[in-house]
């Protein structure tokens, strides 16, 4: 007999409407912490830190944020001040956003911004230039 509840399994799906919505709203907090400094680690608030995009899980228990150091410099170094300052950043989260559970923050260095430089040296080769240039008007298309 066939299940008529709602499916649970999202398979290849992108992320629901819920996922998104809570995830601008951790990426925006977040961000907003951050730049105002509110944790309590000199060696954090020294660095800029760009919150690029939160990925919560479906079950929204765990939110992949993605992080970018000012200038893409001391990565690690970030990653690892974020890391040891988990705990009091879901506690601001906390004060200031309503959820039923504030989600496990789990961090990785953004590499959008690595890809697209990736892309726009790739767009500045010659060959590329040539392959992605509109067909020459000058050439006779007879048949």
């Amino acid at each position: 007999m066939a299940c008529m509840g709602k499916q649970k399994h999202h398979g290849q799906r992108g992320p629901s409407q819920r996922q998104l919505r809570v995830g601008e709203l951790l990426r925006r907090t977040l961000s907003d912490i951050l730049m105002q400094g509110r944790i309590h680690d000199p060696e954090l608030n020294r660095l800029s830190i760009t919150v690029g995009e939160v990925r919560p899980s479906p079950d929204l228990r765990v939110a992949r944020v993605f992080v970018m150091p000012l200038g893409g410099r001391n990565r690690e170094d970030a990653l690892k001040a974020l890391r040891r300052n988990h705990p009091e950043m879901r506690r601001l989260l906390a004060r200031e956003i309503t959820l039923k559970y504030i989600p496990e923050l789990r961090f990785e260095i953004d590499e959008t911004f690595d890809l697209m430089d990736r892309a726009r040296v790739m767009f500045e080769q010659e060959e590329v230039k040539r392959d992605t240039a509109p067909p020459d008007k000058t050439e006779d298309h007879e048949e």
